[in-house]
Parts: C-alpha cells; structure tokens; sequence
C-alpha cells in the first residue's frame, strides 16, 4: 500500500502567491530584468525563464537563481528547468542552453513510501548531473522512526553517488515547529576515525511535504561538506 501526501494544488490559497514572490526575488538580482516560473498541477516549478543582461556569464546567473529560490523558499530547482536569455547591447539575444552545465551536487529527485503489515520500505532518489540514484531503507511504521527511515535512504542513495559519503551516518531527523512554520532538522555524522564529527541540516517544510524536507535536510548537512572531502 502506498502512502500518499496530501499536498495543496495550485489553485489553493498560498501556492500562487509563493509563485508570484519567487519570481519577485529572482527579479531583485542585479542582472535579471524579467523572470517566468511555470509549476505543475500540485505546485512545483517544472520550467524558470530568465530574461537577463549581458553582465554575468548565464551560467552564473542560473546558480544565482538556484541560491535564490532555495535560501529565500527551500526550493531546490534542477539547473535543467532553468532558461537564460540574455539581451546583448545592440539588442540581440543569446540563448543560453542549461544542459552543460556542471551541477556537482546531489539534488532531490524522488521519495516514496510502501507500508506493508508493520513495515515501511522508504525509496529516496537523487540526482547529480546526468546521474541518478536511489537509496532504500526499511523498518518500522511507528511515527517515530518514519523520519530517520527517508534520511537513512538518502545517505545510501548518497553513497552510491559519492564515494565519500561511506563517512555518513545519521544520528537523529525530526520535524520541529519554529515560528509559525514546520522545519526539517537532520544531525549527521561523519565518521572519519580515530574522529567524529557532527554537523546539521535544515530545511523549511513546504506544503506539507515533510519527507521532501527531510531530505532536503540531509542534504543541506552533506552536500557542501562532501565537495571537500
């Protein structure tokens, strides 16, 4: 049996205003003159169109972008949704095709659930680039451990990705009221002997959807802590 997430569509109150200020946000970026997000029927951003100047390299402006919609709304958008167009001074544009672009990072892709009896068997995948992983993990369907079960899979979908994610272990994840929004917070281990290290990661929980902000978290945690390992 599949456990499903109630989730808000477009057309209910909220998810076209977060829409509108993404793409005022975007527009607050020195170089970006104009910027379109289309979302899909249950509100996740499907295609970003940039219209930018020539005053940063389009592939700069898509990280730019991509730091936006995630610092400012826990949004992580796929470099690959994202277009730049760029308006050069005798009034030509170039096209700025998003597909090269090096994205070293794993972003979330996937998560589902299967509960069966008294079990849970949670698949998280991820990608990096062209790559794509999934991570499995099983145990119990006590509310308690449902949490742990989606960041325990996203480090084994991890480990297939980056060889140095074998450090990682998951210490706790949980989902904590803070102010008037609902955050993911994941501590994670990094076990590189005779030393321990632990760190955080947070992710603001978006439209009831804890197990994506779970992950989220994980990643926040790992992502630019793996690049220097």
């Amino acid at each position: 049996m599949d456990e499903t997430l109630e989730t808000p569509g477009p057309d209910e109150p909220g998810a076209d205003d977060e829409v509108l200020e993404l793409e005022r946000e975007l527009c607050r970026l020195p170089e970006v003159s104009a910027a379109r997000v289309v979302t899909d029927d249950i509100g996740r951003p499907t295609e970003v169109h940039i219209l930018a100047n020539g005053a940063k390299h389009a592939k700069q402006v898509v990280r730019d972008v991509q730091s936006v919609a995630l610092a400012s709304f826990g949004i992580e958008l796929d470099r690959r949704i994202v277009s730049v167009v760029q308006l050069n001074g005798d009034g030509h544009h170039d096209v700025e095709p998003t597909a090269p672009i090096e994205l070293n990072r794993a972003v979330l892709a996937n998560v589902t659930s299967e509960v069966s009896g008294l079990r849970s068997l949670v698949r998280v995948t991820l990608a990096r680039g062209d790559e794509e992983a999934v991570g499995f993990s099983e145990g119990s369907i006590a509310s308690t451990a449902r949490h742990r079960l989606i960041a325990v899979a996203t480090i084994d979908a991890l480990r297939q990705l980056q060889k140095a994610a074998e450090c990682l272990d998951i210490d706790s994840a949980q989902i904590e009221r803070v102010g008037i929004h609902d955050v993911a917070i994941v501590t994670v281990v990094f076990v590189m002997p005779p030393a321990e290290q632990m760190v955080s990661g947070s992710a603001i929980v978006r439209e009831h959807q804890e197990n994506e902000a779970i992950v989220r978290a994980v990643l926040d945690a790992t992502n630019r802590r793996l690049t220097n390992i």
